[in-house]
């Protein structure tokens, strides 16, 4: 009796500092003025604007919902807790406002500008060889998985197989609210220690993977950051992913140069090359929007009195599977030693660690 009534005075508690930066009524009032603006009889004469018009309510209405529903929770919660007695389907109410409560309390962390976007995901293969490149396709099925748990939705937009195993690179949107937000904190160098299947004597190996995340943009995104038609070179060729005979046999893929900065995207996963043509200019804005952000931070670093050289990136994370089992995050020092189950998608616990460094 005692516990659970320490168990809600602490949800109570809890609740009470999101309350207070929560902001509702602000947000009652965004909410009302995008409403006004989805009813706009001219909204659909621009798709793009339409579509982040109305992606913007359902996702603030959602939030609001959310918020006042865990709201009306707490305050039964309260209500019951004057009982002398709890049923067994109230102590299964309690734990899960708990899980609700943390989830809202991890989303909270989230507050940067871009981090309600999708992601744009990369894996490249660092040197080694199929040993890297099967380790690139491993982190790819991790992700991967983790995106199927959360609901979130994944599409392939340009990917380089390997010739023996595994892939040379690849690229992936993730579409879920706040995608960008969770994952962003994911891009960094990912190293691997195991016996190497590709070796008669199963030597002990080391393999590196880079995995880069990037926010989704669109057209209407950062008008700062426009793409002038001179600046970009256009390259039409046959995919090579695995798709239907359209795709194999016409130059559906896109390729782009953008002549400024020497940046090269593709996109190949679609049947169409227009879209194709549409996917890669998202990615080129979003790496035009990376490399602005390095600059200025480089530009801190050295007001500081520091620089790094550029470089594949920190090495984040270890992930050994011999002589013993544990995958490290070398900034939060948060370990385990269940190695299948983070390959099989389970970040959780290391991404709820990253969001509240």
């Amino acid at each position: 009796m005692q516990d659970f009534k320490e168990r809600i005075k602490e949800l109570t508690e809890r609740f009470s500092g999101i309350d207070k930066n929560f902001s509702l009524e602000v947000k009652k009032t965004e909410l009302l003025s995008t409403e006004a603006k989805t009813t706009d009889p001219d909204l659909w004469n621009d798709p793009e604007n339409a579509k982040r018009l109305m992606r913007e309510f359902s996702d603030l209405k959602r939030e609001i919902d959310e918020f006042e529903n865990l709201q009306s929770q707490i305050n039964t919660l309260e209500e019951f807790s004057k009982d002398e007695e709890f049923s067994e389907e109230f102590t299964k109410e309690v734990n899960q406002i708990e899980k609700d409560l943390k989830k809202f309390e991890l989303a909270s962390f989230l507050s940067e500008p871009y981090d309600a976007k999708n992601a744009i995901v990369s894996i490249h293969a660092g040197q080694g060889g199929v040993e890297a490149m099967d380790w690139a396709s491993m982190l790819f099925r991790m992700y991967h998985r983790f995106c199927e748990r959360r609901g979130w939705k994944t599409d392939v937009l340009d990917m380089t197989e390997g010739e023996e195993a595994g892939i040379k690179s690849v690229t992936f949107k993730v579409s879920g609210t706040y995608s960008y937000g969770y994952l962003k904190k994911e891009a960094g160098t990912h190293r691997l220690v195991r016996q190497s299947p590709f070796n008669a004597d199963k030597l002990r190996q080391t393999s590196f993977a880079l995995v880069e995340i990037l926010p989704e943009f669109e057209e209407v995104d950062l008008p700062d950051t426009e793409i002038k038609d001179e600046d970009v070179e256009l390259q039409f060729f046959r995919s090579s992913s695995k798709g239907g005979q359209n795709v194999q046999k016409v130059s559906t893929a896109v390729r782009i140069i953008h002549k400024p900065t020497g940046i090269t995207v593709s996109a190949q996963s679609e049947r169409f090359q227009e879209q194709n043509r549409k996917n890669a200019l998202s990615l080129l804005k979003s790496k035009l929007w990376h490399l602005k952000e390095s600059e200025l931070a480089s530009e801190r670093k050295e007001l500081k009195g520091g620089r790094t050289m550029a470089s594949w990136g920190t090495q984040i994370r270890s992930y050994v599977l011999h002589p013993y089992k544990m995958v490290k995050d070398l900034r939060t020092n948060v370990e385990t030693g269940n190695t299948e189950g983070v390959l099989d998608g389970e970040l959780d616990e290391f991404i709820e660690a990253e969001l509240k460094m």
